[in-house]
């Protein structure tokens, strides 16, 4: 009820009035049925501006962190996203995709809407990160179409670490659903599930016209992390010169 609550009464048309966001291809969401909605992940905001925009609801797997916070903030996050129904995944650990994987196939075995950012992160830099194949996984095993969907602008909108947006131009754009049937039975072959993830961050690269880059977004981050730790420590103690 709380979900419906918010899309159509509190947040839906406060989103739709502060960013004024232009809806491209909705025909493509099947009306009825399981499908999932693949995206790219620029912003906090995705995960309102998209499910404000659908007629119907979409299920997304959203991180832990966004349920375990502390203090007030982190306690009324944490009930905003479980009464918006979204479904708290642990992205660390050995068993972490396949819990991620198991909750998804609920969600599609009960007919519903399934959304997920391939990426597994929010993009900080806004280029197309490299996708993961739980997505594959989950589009063979339940014989499901997966819909691309481009988020344009958001970004811009609310940059990483930005609290309030800014307001600016958002573009929400759905593909063509994929046809993954030709792949039935072969969800455990990983060049499949590679192809399979690849076409699918293909759609989605056609439909935001990102940069692309063939490596996983939290890698780089990573990486950028401890050569930004690197510097600074340079900065604060830098090298004597001997002699």
């Amino acid at each position: 009820m709380f979900y419906y609550v918010l899309k159509y009464v509190l947040l839906g048309p406060l989103l739709k009035l502060f960013f004024r966001p232009r809806i491209e291809g909705l025909e493509h969401v099947p009306a009825t049925g399981p499908a999932i909605v693949a995206g790219n992940h620029l912003s906090f905001s995705d995960h309102f501006l998209m499910p404000a925009m659908l007629k119907r609801r979409i299920t997304f797997l959203a991180k832990k962190e966004y349920f375990t916070g502390s203090g007030v903030k982190g306690r009324l996050t944490a009930a905003f996203f479980r009464s918006a129904g979204q479904i708290p995944v642990d992205r660390t650990g050995k068993e972490a995709g396949k819990a991620a994987i198991r909750e998804g196939l609920g969600v599609l075995g009960k007919g519903e809407l399934l959304g997920i950012y391939p990426e597994g992160t929010r993009s900080h830099d806004g280029r197309l990160y490299k996708g993961k194949v739980g997505v594959a996984v989950m589009a063979l095993r339940a014989q499901v179409p997966v819909i691309p969907c481009a988020m344009i602008g958001t970004f811009e909108a609310q940059p990483p670490g930005k609290v309030i947006p800014n307001s600016h131009p958002v573009v929400i754009r759905f593909g063509k659903p994929l046809d993954f049937s030709r792949y039935a039975g072969m969800e455990n072959e990983k060049a499949v599930l590679r192809a399979v993830t690849d076409e699918i961050m293909y759609a989605i690269l056609s439909l935001s016209e990102q940069e692309y880059v063939d490596q996983y977004a939290a890698v780089v981050k990573a990486e950028q992390a401890a050569a930004d730790g690197a510097t600074e420590k340079e900065r604060r103690f830098p090298r004597m010169p001997l002699g």
